[in-house]
């Protein structure tokens, strides 16, 4: 039975380390699980041959790579830019991502932040604060033009969950394929410049690669729509928040509302958080009752592949890409 060292790096409770020993045990690894959490991952991270989670801390991955001990990283997010280093890129590490795992509960999340900004909750609730009773303009998420770049796992599950508000629906991705009936057009990512025009509401859930590493800027977003409001649900740094800001003041943009920004935690004094037409949330959108289970079980999955040799779910075909291309997730 050969034997693997899985170190862990999420919040896990004892029921789901004891989860992943039973599986590893089925699947014929002798395996130690170390639960070394976000306090000693730097240092439990050398010793493991499985990795799964999200260092949210410092981690020596050029040493590690070094080593050449570890052979399989599993992430416990969708987003990769954590652990995708140039050294980590260009090892023989396989890499698996979360990619559609969360898919609903972010879809959740666009759909509040969006209808919350669009039916003008923000003054509302300042409205509330002061027993203020006064009517204000709102406006309509029926029969808007959307626009959507990224239509990867999360993309696809929030034009499911937008279509039937009789929107139309574009996108762009960097797999422009398999177009849902209810999208209207899917171009590549490189063709934004003919749908940032045409959206009244520009959502991004997109990951963070060098190609959307401040895609949002004083030049794209001048290309949106005069009125037009931008939802971030991919990453902070696909926009570049000074240049937001300056829309926001200047009246070209409506509103934004963000679960991701430039900074995390964003700091006390971002003048994002002064603008009256904005919504906020702390990257929560992938929280979930379930989410520990759900993706517990997942690289629960994957673990029995892995120990049998077969293709692993979300396996990062081209880590360069930083995201498994879509067919991987189903595997």
């Amino acid at each position: 039975m050969p034997a693997a060292t899985i170190v862990l790096c999420y919040p896990a409770e004892p029921r789901h380390i004891a989860q992943i020993e039973r599986t590893a045990a089925a699947a014929g690894l002798d395996a130690q699980v170390v639960d070394a959490g976000q306090e000693r991952i730097a240092g439990e991270l050398a010793n493991a041959d499985i990795f799964f989670g999200h260092a949210k801390v410092p981690v020596p991955w050029d040493d590690v790579v070094r080593q050449g001990r570890l052979k399989w990283i599993q992430s416990s997010a969708a987003g990769m830019d954590h652990c995708l280093v140039p050294s980590v890129v260009a090892s023989d590490i396989v890499i698996t991502s979360l990619s559609g795992v969360l898919a609903d509960q972010v879809a959740e999340h666009c759909v509040a932040l969006l209808t919350g900004l669009l039916r003008n909750l923000p003054t509302f609730f300042r409205q509330q604060r002061e027993h203020d009773f006064t009517r204000r303009p709102t406006r309509d998420l029926h029969r808007s033009t959307i626009g959507i770049v990224g239509l990867g796992g999360v993309g696809r599950r929030i034009a499911e969950v937008l279509a039937p508000f009789k929107t139309r629906i574009l996108a762009t991705d960097y797999y422009p394929i398999r177009k849902p009936q209810h999208v209207e057009s899917l171009w590549p990512p490189e063709r934004p410049g003919e749908m940032l025009p045409q959206v009244d509401i520009l959502i991004l859930s997109a990951p963070l690669t060098d190609q959307t590493l401040g895609l949002m800027n004083a030049a794209t977003i001048g290309k949106m729509k005069p009125g037009a409001v931008l939802v971030n649900m991919g990453r902070g740094r696909m926009v570049v928040e000074r240049d937001l800001v300056s829309a926001l003041e200047s009246g070209h943009l409506a509103g934004a509302a963000v679960d991701v920004t430039e900074i995390e935690p964003l700091p006390p004094d971002s003048r994002l958080w002064d603008q009256p037409n904005v919504l906020i949330t702390p990257h929560v959108a992938g929280q979930s009752a379930r989410r520990i289970d759900d993706t517990t079980a997942f690289f629960c999955d994957n673990l029995v592949r892995y120990a049998a040799g077969r293709r692993l779910r979300n396996l990062l075909v081209d880590k360069r890409l930083g995201f498994p291309p879509p067919e991987a997730a189903g595997e």
